[in-house]
């Protein structure tokens, strides 16, 4: 059972983070330079430098609880670092495919539409109203999202 829970924990960890870290990344990106290039740098360099830096904050968190296997705690980080990687490059995808207002919107939509489902698990499987529990992961997000706007805003208006 503790291992089911420390696969969850990671996964969870991994996609919340990809989600919220990414879209508030290409956002403010997106705001501050309107540039394909810079917006996709910054997924890259997401995916991978966050995805090590939150993989080995489970890490510490899991071994701080002393309460995990060795073998537990790594399974925590291998899926933090591989939710995290993958889920922050799905969000290229748009990028390439698409010009960068339209996906910024798809990638808007792609991660909102990640943050419902799994709360909507997480809240079934608890046996909790997943409509109050999504609502509020979705609105967590949104803020994220609208103050890393504004910042990128604020940059470009500075630096013009």
């Amino acid at each position: 059972m503790k291992m089911k829970d420390c696969l969850r924990t990671g996964i969870t960890f991994g996609l919340t983070s990809a989600v919220i870290t990414t879209l508030g990344l290409m956002v403010g990106l997106h705001a501050g330079t309107h540039s394909k290039f810079v917006v996709l740098a910054g997924i890259l360099t997401i995916a991978t430098a966050d995805a090590f830096s939150d993989a080995l904050g489970i890490h510490i968190a899991e071994e701080a609880e002393n309460v995990h296997t060795a073998k537990e705690v790594w399974i925590a980080t291998i899926a933090t670092f591989f939710a995290k990687f993958l889920f922050a490059l799905s969000f290229a995808v748009p990028v390439l495919l698409l010009p960068l207002s339209a996906a910024i919107l798809a990638s808007l939509v792609w991660g909102m539409l990640i943050l419902a489902i799994m709360s909507y698990v997480i809240a079934r499987s608890q046996g909790k109203t997943p409509w109050k529990i999504m609502g509020e992961h979705i609105l967590i997000a949104l803020i994220v999202i609208a103050i890393t706007n504004w910042v990128g805003s604020l940059i470009k208006s500075i630096s013009s």
